[in-house]
């Protein structure tokens, strides 16, 4: 969500099993943040 997550909502999403993932101090459009985040995956894989 535009601002970010509210402390709460981090909260909740950890006690259902997400893992919060840090891409930064930029603020990214959803497009390309979702993008970011399977480079970052792939790179941490190894590929």
């Amino acid at each position: 969500p535009e601002g970010g997550f509210a402390e709460e909502e981090v909260e909740l999403l950890q006690e259902k099993g997400f893992t919060p993932v840090f891409l930064g101090r930029r603020i990214l459009r959803a497009e390309t943040a979702a993008l970011a985040l399977l480079a970052l995956c792939t790179a941490g894989e190894g590929r």
